[in-house]
């Protein structure tokens, strides 16, 4: 602390004196005052009290702390030396005059020096060294220890806001820190990084140093102080256990402990939540984390369970990422066996040999797949009849598969075989039943009644579908099975599948038809050969012959039929300026037979066309005119030249492209009103039409003609592409109808431009109907 000697501070008082006090602030009467006076800085003269008779002097008593006082006969009040906020923040004195005998004047009155603190002590941690421990997989964010640190300066002043930071991390394996501190509170907890990564097995042990500074560590002269952190990872305690194994149907009474899980944090809450959307799971935790099994099981209702298990604080956050807990139900032979039909019926062919595979019996076990409780075994208990053998049937035991043991079966011994097969696991039985039908070979072929049905005439225009001969074949094999039912096709001479052959089941009688129409020109005659075939296989050693084709000639007579146009619809574009004599478009058609054919049109209502009889060349025989009509239609007819009641159409289309051949025009032929009498500048909208195609202009331009005053008298503005302003420039109008002159340009290719005189009419009175023109 600076402190000045008695002649030294007198030379001071005495220099404030001689200088007028011109240094101090403030002088005046004695009264109660307060000063703010910051730590430190030496001494210093606060304020100079002014006498006032018949006081001769001052004296002053209170907390002077050996350094505060008042000169007595110059009223200076003054430190000599520094003060120190954090030894005393408030010092209070007692100032008063005094007489030539030493009586009080006047006083005394309160004198309170407030000490003002400057960031002149460091910070300093609670601890040399702070020792921590961390849970593997801890939540980030979530603090497992603190540093805390103080500092003597005023808590009210930035100088003792302290700021914490990790300095450095050993060691450090990432960019990113495994720790952070909250730099307010000084609390440490994992990064998401150090979540992810810190593993006992790995590091066990990490040094942080830690940064404290005062100031809110927001300038570059705070004081700062550092101090070690050790922390050691743990390997956590929040895990999944093993899959869990519960067996089915238990008789313990429930609920049941199978598991439990143990937070990292304290006073956590744990709680379940389904993977799957069930009606019911039939789990539940406690609040020590034991996880129970509330119900017994039933594998065959569900073999697993998948859900999972959090811990919550008290406010219903996460603290810990949640486990997945999987159950799995074990089976118990609690399922008997089950036939998958009541009665298996197996199909044999008389020639099956001995040995062969006929069938397989199948029965389900809901026990689980592939364990012996579902495990099932097949034995033959009975066969009925019992001829010409009681065991003609053997069934493989693991399989279920049914083979014959001896030499084929035949139908005469008997058409049917029952067996009841015992299915066994290893606690139940079932019966299943089976039926085995023996069944005709197909070792006859289908033979025609007769091998040449002639032939038929028909005309070209017979219509499909028509039934055109009725044929015949037997097979002695079993009725109404895939042996003896006949199928008929066309093995020779129909290469187009013109004819189609239905077959009657019942009967075996086959209907040929005509699938498609007939055509002289291409196909005159059909010879044709008909085979007859069955869908089951024949046996080995037959085979179809000669007795299963039969053959069938078709004549087919000619039909003058009309001529036949290439198209339906003949489509042209043509500009409507085209000369008279312009060819258009060509038609064609032809006539089946090869005559000759003559062109006509129909329907020509504006004689805009002809054409060429003999060659189908249609020309343009008067001008057209788009504005008339658009899209022109009609029909132009062939016929036979020799023939012409043989006739057929087609539609003629022409598409007229628009040119720039109209003038435009004012919309109305009514007049245009004014209020009379009229001021200059009231406005009327007209607008310009035009009967061409919009796409001919962009615009019209609107002008007025250079006659009878009109541009001294009138005046035009644009609105828009289509309309205009007109507008009277002046009041001296007399109360009549005026023509205006117009002239209006289309701007089209090329432009075309027209005079019109615009009726004026100002009147006294503007009708209600001519309202909507005035602006």
């Amino acid at each position: 602390m600076l402190r000045l000697c008695g002649l030294q501070f007198l030379l001071l008082i005495h220099s404030a004196v001689w200088l007028h006090l011109e240094c101090l602030s403030v002088s005046g009467p004695l009264k109660d005052m307060d000063f703010n006076v910051q730590e430190g800085g030496g001494p210093r003269i606060l304020h100079q009290f002014t006498l006032e008779p018949p006081a001769v002097s001052f004296r002053a008593s209170g907390e002077k702390a050996g350094i505060i006082d008042i000169d007595p006969k110059t009223g200076i009040l003054y430190i000599n030396g520094s003060l120190d906020w954090e030894t005393k923040q408030v010092h209070k004195l007692q100032v008063e005059s005094v007489d030539e005998s030493g009586s009080r004047v006047k006083g005394p009155y309160a004198v309170t020096i407030y000490v003002e603190d400057i960031n002149d002590n460091p910070p300093e941690f609670n601890q040399t060294e702070y020792k921590g421990v961390v849970r593997q997989n801890s939540r980030p964010g979530k603090p497992f220890m603190y540093v805390y640190a103080t500092d003597r300066d005023d808590p009210k002043t930035p100088h003792a806001q302290l700021s914490y930071s990790i300095l450095h991390h050993f060691p450090k394996y990432f960019e990113e820190m495994l720790f952070q501190i909250d730099n307010a509170t000084g609390a440490i907890s994992p990064t998401k990084t150090g979540s992810y990564y810190l593993d006992p097995l790995k590091q066990d042990t990490f040094t942080l140093v830690v940064s404290v500074k005062d100031m809110g560590g927001m300038t570059t002269n705070a004081f700062a102080s550092s101090v070690d952190v050790v922390i050691t990872v743990m390997e956590s305690l929040w895990k999944a256990p093993p899959t869990i194994h519960i067996k089915e149907n238990s008789t313990q009474v429930h609920p049941v402990n199978i598991t439990k899980v143990q937070s990292n944090e304290p006073d956590v809450i744990y709680d379940l939540f389904e993977k799957e959307k069930l009606p019911r799971l039939p789990f539940s935790v406690s609040e020590d984390g034991t996880i129970y099994v509330t119900e017994p099981l039933d594998r065959e209702e569900k073999d697993m369970y998948t859900f999972y298990v959090v811990s919550k604080d008290s406010t219903g956050e996460l603290v810990e990422k949640p486990l997945q807990i999987q159950v799995i139900v074990e089976d118990i032979n609690d399922n008997p066996p089950v036939c998958q039909q009541d009665l298996t019926v197996v199909e044999v062919q008389e020639n099956e040999k001995g040995g062969s595979n006929i069938g397989t019996v199948l029965a389900t076990d809901m026990d689980e797949k592939g364990s012996l409780n579902s495990r099932l075994r097949f034995q033959i208990q009975s066969q009925e009849p019992q001829y010409p053998s009681g065991s003609l049937f053997y069934i493989q035991q693991d399989t279920g598969t049914l083979q014959l043991t001896g030499p084929s079966l035949s139908k005469r011994d008997s058409a049917k075989y029952s067996l009841t097969v015992l299915v066994s696991d290893p606690d139940f039985k079932t019966i299943c039943d089976v039926e085995v039908h023996v069944i005709d070979i197909n070792d006859q072929i289908p033979i025609f009644e007769k091998s040449d049905y002639d032939s038929v005439t028909l005309s070209e225009n017979t219509p499909v579908g028509t039934v055109i001969l009725e044929i015949q074949a037997t097979d002695g094999d079993e009725p109404a099975t895939g042996s003896s039912l006949i199928v008929y096709q066309m093995k020779e001479g129909d290469p187009n599948n013109t004819f189609i052959i239905e077959t009657d089941s019942e009967t075996n009688r086959g209907f040929v038809k005509i699938n498609k129409a007939l055509d002289f020109e291409a196909m005159p005659v059909y010879n044709l050969v008909i085979n007859a075939t069955n869908p089951e296989p024949l046996v080995q050693g037959v085979q179809y012959n000669e007795s299963s084709l039969a053959t069938f000639k078709v004549f087919v007579t000619n039909v003058d039929e009309p001529p036949v146009f290439q198209k339906p619809v003949y489509k042209t574009e043509v500009s409507e300026d085209i000369p008279v004599n312009t060819l258009v478009m060509t038609v064609e058609a032809y006539d089946p037979e090869g005559d000759s054919v003559r062109y006509s049109l129909e329907g020509d209502v504006r004689k805009w066309l002809r054409i060429d009889s003999v060659t189908g060349q249609v020309y343009t025989a008067s001008l057209l005119d788009r504005e008339k009509e658009e899209i022109y239609s009609i029909e132009v007819a062939v016929s036979e030249l020799n023939n012409a009641a043989q006739k057929s159409k087609a539609f003629l289309v022409l598409q007229l492209r628009d040119v720039n051949d109209n003038h435009p025009q004012i919309a109305t032929d009514n007049p245009t009103f004014f209020c009379y009498p009229v001021s200059g500048g009231e406005k009327t909208l007209i607008q310009a039409i035009d009967a061409d195609e919009l796409l001919f202009y962009s615009k019209f331009t609107f002008s007025l003609a250079d006659e009878m005053n009109a541009r001294n008298n009138w005046e035009i503005s644009k609105y828009n592409a289509t309309h205009a302003y007109l507008s009277p420039k002046h009041g001296n109008f007399e109360e009549k109808v005026y023509d205006v002159p117009i002239i209006l340009n289309d701007n089209g290719e090329p432009p075309l431009e027209n005079k019109v005189n615009l009726k004026g009419n100002l009147c006294t009175e503007l009708l209600a109907s001519r309202q909507h023109l005035h602006l």
